[in-house]
């Protein structure tokens, strides 16, 4: 059966496999963007915080993402690390309505970008400056320069707007962490 597996990858019939991390403060919207990123079909009607991590699936053309939905609660993002091995791109969700807590997801993200298992590795990082809908919700661009993404040179990175709930931005980040993964050597 190895063999037919192989002749489905080459002649591009077997998608390949992602782990993507989805990381971010608790109440930033990972779950509710994650949900919209489904079929129709499988989408959950009422979005609960997660407790701990979830993991969900979905397809896009060509990959087929598992995605590791971390809990952004203080108690729980040390979980983190342990999945970042395993990690092969990452959604960092940020709440652009937060403007007090920017400092805290500029520390996590810190923390996550100096880890031994990321560090050294090119891995792509998706920005979600997410709740774009909010009144005083800062620019994608201005969450940007608070989190100093110009300072990560050595992983690619981008930066969408979204609104989680009506699902805008969302597509043009997917297609972006799509692109990456489809371009790195396996």
């Amino acid at each position: 059966m190895g063999l037919f597996d192989k002749l489905a990858g080459w002649l591009g019939l077997k998608k390949k496999e992602v782990n993507v991390l989805c990381l971010g403060l608790d109440n930033s919207g990972k779950t509710t963007i994650i949900n919209q990123l489904k079929p129709s079909n499988s989408q959950a009607q009422d979005i609960v915080p997660t407790i701990g991590f979830s993991i969900e699936k979905f397809k896009t053309s060509s990959l087929s993402f598992t995605v590791f939905d971390m809990s952004g609660q203080g108690r729980y993002r040390n979980l983190w690390e342990h999945y970042y091995k395993d990690g092969q791109a990452i959604i960092f969700v940020i709440d652009s309505g937060d403007k007090l807590r920017m400092v805290v997801a500029k520390e996590e993200l810190d923390t996550l970008l100096n880890h031994p298992d990321i560090k050294h590795r090119r891995i792509p990082i998706l920005f979600f400056a997410n709740k774009m809908d909010l009144r005083d919700a800062l620019s994608a661009v201005k969450v940007s320069q608070l989190l100093f993404l110009d300072n990560i040179k050595e992983k690619p990175w981008h930066i969408c707007a979204s609104d989680a709930v009506k699902g805008e931005g969302l597509q043009e980040g997917v297609d972006w962490l799509q692109d990456q993964i489809r371009a790195m050597k396996t």
